[in-house]
């Protein structure tokens, strides 16, 4: 029978699985309590980091539906929470993790499916959603400023053509 504060303990994970659009889940043995609370800055506002207990942790991710990390339950474990932009907090984890060997990234989970570390440090490695929204709105607008100089150019060059027309007709006249 399982204490109530385990029980609270669990559906508080249960809560922050289900609320984040990715998790990530990290050891983070040999690191001070230091290196910690920088880490936890170093994600802002949009990550939560939190040290957790491994069996109610994995209890909790398989109540939210989430079984592809039980295998990465071992050791020290703390998952980081990410509500805001995954881009940014995959490149604070792999930036504090190249000034810290200490910290490993075992594994995350982003939309319901599974990532590997690798894949948690190729989307480190993406610039983020506002830099390529800002790329796609740029692309969209030279796109319009091309279409908006094709269509200003057509009515220009049938005056010049028409004016030529009319120069070329004079001068036929005026040479009969």
């Amino acid at each position: 029978m399982p204490t109530p504060n385990k029980a609270a303990s669990v559906a508080e994970l249960k809560d922050a699985f289900q609320s984040s659009n990715a998790a990530v889940l990290t050891e983070y043995r040999g690191l001070t309590v230091a290196q910690l609370k920088t880490l936890r800055r170093s994600l802002g506002e949009n990550a939560q980091y939190a040290v957790v207990k491994n069996t109610l942790t994995k209890i909790a991710a398989n109540e939210a539906g989430i079984t592809a990390l039980d295998d990465h339950f071992n050791g020290p474990t703390a998952v980081a929470f990410v509500t805001g932009d995954p881009v940014e907090s995959a490149k604070a984890l792999r930036d504090f993790a190249k000034e810290n060997p200490n910290l490993i990234i075992k594994a995350g989970v982003l939309d319901g499916k599974a990532l590997s570390a690798d894949d948690i440090k190729k989307l480190a490695d993406l610039e983020s959603r506002e830099v390529l929204l800002s790329k796609l709105a740029g692309a969209f607008k030279g796109k319009q400023s091309q279409a908006a100089q094709l269509f200003q150019a057509l009515p220009s060059k049938l005056v010049r053509t028409v004016d030529a027309l009319r120069a070329k007709q004079a001068e036929q006249g005026g040479a009969e």
